[in-house]
């Protein structure tokens, strides 16, 4: 008896010490699993034994950008790389071999989820289709799917813009009175709307304007009214040339200048486009119709409204400089020559910083430069602004 009732002592001593080790084991089985709902992370085994835990960002030339857990988003050489794991996301991976121009077979485009090892891809596609296997060098850039497949599908005319609207206003009032109000709205759409991609066209428009009354008892009232609007389309033949048609309108009561309206198309060059800064130069051939405001002769007779009509030449150039924290340098400077009337050429130059305060919010200082060289009598060659506002960004 005393043996029977130690050998089941014993049995269920084991069994409780079976329950705690399963319990146990059963505890970092479920620690080891991500959390409900969380994908499964990728693991990045590098050259010198670092193991990386984390997410794939996308991959360009012989680099791989990954978001680690605890290191951060790192930008990696494949050369350094042992293995990668992944089933967490859904890739496209773009070749060599495969042309992304304006009509993207996107059949021929890899996609699935990938894993690395010994310098060759495999994509797995899933749903029963068979993985393919290339070498790496042969991979160009690897994107996240849904950015792909957005960039390659023809957009909704809401979608791609970025650009910014300013507001800015002043206000005295003592023995002189005064008032100014200038606002801007910029706005540009390039599609498609990624790096990785070379772009088909663009859409710029651009709105200034600055206006401004100083008034004082017995005096005459001196007024500021600026204008500036234009439109631009711009058609790629490659990453880098294109062609495009523009419009612009200009009125400034400062300088006589009832209204300039200018036509034009040509093409332009991206001199170099990178994370930080952006060179563009353009050449058009315009026709540009001046109208001026009338003016008072020295017998005191009102002239009529003078007008003119130029065929010339409008030379471009827009600089764009992205510093840290978001802070943003806008330059550009326009000449315009005239063929069929020497003197009549005239000139803009436009600088602006903008600087973020608050999530979209941002302030703005700023110069505007503009010059006619055949202004109405009694006016200035040259109209020069100095202007701070709000900004808004739009994205």
């Amino acid at each position: 008896m005393y043996l029977r009732r130690s050998s089941h002592h014993g049995r269920r001593k084991a069994t409780g010490i079976g329950l705690i080790t399963a319990a146990l084991f059963g505890t970092n089985a479920l620690q080891a699993q991500p959390a409900p709902g969380k994908p499964v992370p990728d693991v990045l085994l590098l050259t010198d034994g670092e193991k990386l835990i984390g997410h794939i960002v996308g991959a360009a030339g012989d680099s791989l950008t990954f978001a680690s857990d605890l290191a951060g988003t790192v930008k990696i050489g494949w050369s350094k790389v042992k293995e990668l794991q992944s089933s967490s996301g859904r890739f496209a991976v773009l070749q060599k071999a495969v042309d992304l121009g304006r009509h993207v077979d996107t059949a021929k485009v890899l996609q699935g989820t990938i894993s690395e090892s010994d310098q060759k891809l495999e994509v797995s596609p899933g749903n029963g289709s068979n993985s393919q296997m290339i070498p790496l060098a042969d991979a160009t850039n690897i994107v996240p799917l849904e950015s792909f497949l957005r960039a390659v599908e023809r957009p909704h005319l809401k979608d791609f813009w970025h650009g910014s609207a300013s507001l800015g206003a002043a206000l005295v009032a003592a023995t002189q009175n005064s008032r100014s109000l200038n606002t801007a709205v910029s706005l540009v759409r390039t599609v498609p709307n990624e790096t990785w991609i070379d772009p088909r066209y663009r859409t710029s428009l651009d709105f200034n304007s600055a206006y401004g009354e100083l008034t004082q008892s017995g005096q005459p009232t001196v007024k500021t009214d600026i204008i500036h609007g234009d439109a631009e389309q711009d058609e790629y033949f490659s990453k880098r040339l294109f062609v495009f048609g523009s419009a612009a309108f200009d009125h400034s009561f400062s300088q006589g200048l009832k209204l300039q309206q200018t036509y034009g198309g040509g093409l332009g060059y991206t001199v170099f486009k990178t994370a930080i800064h952006e060179l563009d130069l353009k050449a058009q051939i315009a026709y540009i119709k001046y109208a001026y405001e009338p003016t008072t002769e020295a017998n005191g007779s009102t002239s009529a409204n003078a007008s003119s009509d130029i065929i010339g030449a409008v030379f471009t150039e827009t600089y764009n400089r992205y510093f840290k924290h978001g802070l943003t340098l806008h330059e550009q400077l326009a000449i315009a020559p005239a063929f069929n009337e020497a003197k009549a050429y005239s000139a803009l130059g436009t600088v602006n910083l903008s600087i973020p305060v608050f999530k979209k919010l941002g302030f703005t200082i700023g110069t505007v430069d503009s010059y006619l060289n055949q202004p109405p009598v009694g006016f200035k060659k040259n109209s020069f602004q100095f202007v701070t506002s709000l900004t808004y960004t739009i994205n």
